[in-house]
């Protein structure tokens, strides 16, 4: 989360730096550095507002057209059709009308619409059913397509076929690498993936 924090420019390294394309963030302006950066928060925020404006939040102007593909891509479509309101229906506050997995869905969408080029995903790893994840990991397959983006989770089946996974642990740059590769070197990561999946314990390895 530091670092993303870093990517948005929430704060400057003390040392080193962070490129975009070649250019070193700081050398950018801000506001334009941001508007090409869409996040997806861990805690999402929704209005007390219909689910319409909720997916348009950053693109007002987007047709109904445009906001129903989001939502398809996203998932959430056939969720939104149940309620007697469709795309009409108002929301409580911090969306507290909706589950989980529909309030990230929804989140997923208004990412989807914004399109920006670089993505943040903290994920969040609340219990939701089977059927539910699978829709959430499909949206995000759909997210990922055409840009760069950053996941932090502790779902390991989210980021399994990502370019490059990075092992951290209280700061520190434990080990980067594919999902095969980290999976039979790493014992941190071995072990994390164990926690999720039916994979057998790893055996005790000489310097990990």
């Amino acid at each position: 989360s530091t670092l993303m924090k870093l990517l948005m420019r929430l704060y400057d390294p003390t040392e080193g730096a962070i490129f975009v394309d070649g250019i070193d963030i700081r050398e950018m302006d801000l506001s334009n550095l941001r508007d090409n950066i869409g996040v997806i928060e861990q805690e999402i925020f929704l209005f007390s507002k219909t689910i319409r404006e909720n997916i348009a939040y950053g693109k007002p102007i987007a047709s109904h057209e445009e906001i129903e593909a989001a939502a398809k891509l996203a998932q959430a479509h056939d969720f939104i059709l149940s309620f007697e309101e469709g795309y009409d229906t108002v929301v409580g506050e911090r969306g507290v009308t909706l589950s989980g997995g529909q309030k990230q869905r929804i989140a997923i969408a208004r990412a989807l619409l914004v399109d920006p080029t670089i993505l943040v995903l903290d994920d969040a790893s609340s219990a939701i059913d089977a059927e539910t994840e699978r829709k959430i990991q499909t949206a995000i397959a759909n997210v990922l397509k055409n840009r760069t983006t950053f996941i932090i989770t502790h779902r390991l089946a989210t980021i399994k076929n990502a370019d490059l996974i990075i092992v951290l642990r209280d700061g520190i740059l434990m080990d980067s690498g594919t999902h095969s590769g980290l999976i039979q070197r790493n014992i941190d990561y071995r072990r994390l993936f164990e926690r999720f999946s039916e994979l057998p314990p790893m055996k005790k390895m000489e310097g990990n």
